[in-house]
């Protein structure tokens, strides 16, 4: 059986790569007319799942929306899609970092603490 956090983490990283993936191709078409930017989330009803239990984090998933396309000027923010992505990459980093502490953890265990 997969430790609660171990399985948030692992929810987290599909929605960090969804989210990655999304702001890929909103910089591959930035210049697109009419591109209309994708943005993802999941924080939220990963929080709430992560309250209610193991199924409940199995089911979250990453929820991908369209967003209109801007009223006035037809320019993406590229510099901040960029910074999105670099701040997606740190957090994809981070969560990568505690999970290799919490597979030590477990091997340290296994081993009988040596």
């Amino acid at each position: 059986m997969e430790p609660p956090s171990s399985l948030v983490i692992h929810r987290a990283l599909d929605g960090l790569s969804a989210r990655y993936a999304a702001l890929a191709e909103n910089i591959a078409n930035a210049n697109s007319p009419g591109y209309r930017p994708v943005r993802v989330t999941f924080e939220e009803s990963l929080r709430a799942a992560a309250r209610e239990g193991p199924d409940a984090v199995r089911a979250v998933t990453p929820r991908i929306e369209h967003q209109p396309v801007p009223a006035f000027g037809s320019e993406m923010r590229l510099d901040l899609e960029l910074a999105s992505a670099a701040e997606t990459a740190n957090r994809y980093a981070a969560l990568i970092e505690l999970l290799g502490r919490q597979m030590q953890i477990s091997r340290t265990v296994i081993r009988g603490g040596q």
